[in-house]
């Protein structure tokens, strides 16, 4: 079925963009939380628990139906990629701080007599060691992300349920096309996860 490889391709590049928004965004929001002004950390709580509390589905009907009426139109794709960015970059931010607080008391006391700048403590000492620990729990967010790709077609985007559903509508045949789109996840996820549990291993040693 070339409208569901089609449609197959479109899933990819939503969760391989929306990761990147996911993981960018997750580390700002990691980093604000742990400012010293108040004034910082508080809209940001606020925002990071308010995205994590509704829907994604919501979230992005917002985005594609809402924003337009306030002049923010975007492209069905790239309203989709800026959802589950949004959306999954509230749950990155918890890895990071995790995989930050994870970090041995001994490497900033150590940076610290070693008289290094603030920023070049975060680049060069804490941000690569917490990058470690935190890479196998940010692979099991992009596959969930992978697996919540079928809302967008809620909002037009032509991913695989969106091609699915047509050739449905068009031939009256819901078992094929809903059973492929099926298996093409569980072929892409499984796998995904199988890797993933070897780079835990070896990142662990």
């Amino acid at each position: 079925m070339p409208d569901i490889l089609r449609g197959l391709w479109i899933t990819v590049q939503a969760t391989i963009y929306g990761s990147l928004v996911s993981f960018a965004l997750g580390l700002v929001w990691a980093l604000a939380l742990r400012a010293p002004s108040r004034w910082v950390t508080w809209p940001v709580s606020i925002f990071v628990e308010f995205i994590r509390n509704t829907p994604l589905l919501v979230q992005l009907f917002f985005l594609f139906f809402v924003l337009p009426t306030w002049g923010l139109a975007f492209a069905p794709l790239t309203t989709g990629v800026i959802g589950l960015g949004l959306h999954y970059s509230t749950y990155t931010s918890e890895v990071y701080r995790a995989g930050i607080d994870g970090v041995p008391e001994g490497q900033w006391e150590a940076a610290t007599a070693l008289s290094l700048p603030r920023r070049r403590t975060w680049t060069a000492v804490i941000l690569p060691q917490a990058f470690r620990r935190v890479v196998p729990a940010l692979g099991n967010y992009v596959i969930a992300m992978f697996k919540d790709t079928p809302l967008l077609a809620g909002i037009t985007v032509a991913d695989m349920l969106f091609e699915a559903n047509s050739i449905s509508a068009t031939t009256f045949d819901y078992l094929e096309p809903i059973t492929v789109v099926g298996i093409l996840f569980v072929v892409i996820s499984y796998p995904t996860s199988l890797l993933l549990r070897a780079l835990e291993r070896r990142l662990v040693r």
